[in-house]
């Protein structure tokens, strides 16, 4: 399925951070040296993440892994301007992240789309809350719910689809504010196994067609290995990153792909360093 013209003549214009000049736009997102604490009701600090630093190219696939409090989800909202970090900045196509800004969206865990309003609507809903919605953005979004398999289903409720068709809307209406980056949370953790693997593959057909910078947080170091062109391991906390690795799968990628000897290697590595990481032998990575 192609779809790059409608999207391309329907897509609106991102509004927020300056444009930058294409040395700076190549360089995508630069976390720097960031750290982030957290005041506990006892008066003590909880440190989420230490010295973080992190180069993303361009419409790269990023997966991080690491236990349950290593800081995963907070770095990004960090990266997403929801949260000022403690020390350290983080640049997003050369100007530095203050606040949320069209250039990034999010994608959580679960959908949470609004009951009341249709899944067009729901798709809508945050460039009418932005003020930017257009006459040809309803045009964009059932382009974009089209590109998702949810063509038909554009007046129903959530209630009347099922968790992953629900989970479809949920990237398009992220994928609605035409972000450079989409930062996506744990997207796939409420759905059964099954689901969960297509998915995962929807999303790389989906990222292949509306080709984005992707900082994908999971919990199945399969997944990550399946998805990424690069797992970022990171650390109990204080969140810390351990090791990152390339994956050096071809694409386009299939699950069959998981059986092959390279992906085997990064499943095991990375569980070496998850592993060991509990027992107090990891190295981190300057």
């Amino acid at each position: 399925m192609n779809l790059s013209a409608t999207l391309a003549t329907a897509s609106p214009t991102p509004l927020g951070m300056e444009a930058a000049p294409p040395s700076a736009a190549a360089a995508g997102v630069s976390v720097r040296n960031v750290s982030q604490r957290y005041a506990t009701r006892d008066g003590s600090d909880t440190v989420a993440l230490s010295d973080v630093s992190l180069e993303v190219r361009k419409g790269e696939f990023i997966a991080l892994v690491g236990a349950s409090g290593c800081g995963k989800s907070t770095l990004l909202r960090i990266v997403c301007g929801l949260l000022r970090p403690t020390a350290g900045d983080v640049m997003l196509n050369g100007a530095a992240v203050r606040e949320p800004c069209d250039d990034t969206a999010m994608v959580f865990q679960a959908p949470t789309l609004l009951p009341w309003a249709t899944i067009l609507d729901n798709v809508l809903f945050p460039l009418r809350m932005r003020g930017t919605l257009k006459p040809e953005s309803a045009a964009y979004a059932r382009a974009l719910l089209k590109l998702v398999g949810l063509e038909g289903f554009e007046g129903k409720f959530p209630r009347e689809l099922s968790g992953g068709m629900q989970q479809r809307a949920g990237i398009c209406r992220g994928l609605i504010q035409d972000p450079d980056v989409l930062l996506m949370d744990e997207p796939f953790g409420a759905l059964d196994a099954l689901t969960r693997e297509d998915m995962g593959m929807e999303l790389l057909r989906i990222w292949s067609e509306q080709p984005k910078t992707v900082l994908f947080v999971t919990h199945s170091i399969s997944e990550a290995v399946l998805l990424a062109d690069r797992v970022v391991v990171m650390s109990p906390r204080p969140g810390r990153i351990a090791e990152i690795l390339d994956i050096v799968l071809p694409r386009p990628r299939s699950l069959d792909q998981l059986g092959e000897p390279a992906a085997q290697a990064a499943i095991r590595r990375i569980r070496e360093i998850i592993y060991a990481d509990r027992k107090g032998h990891v190295q981190f990575v300057e």
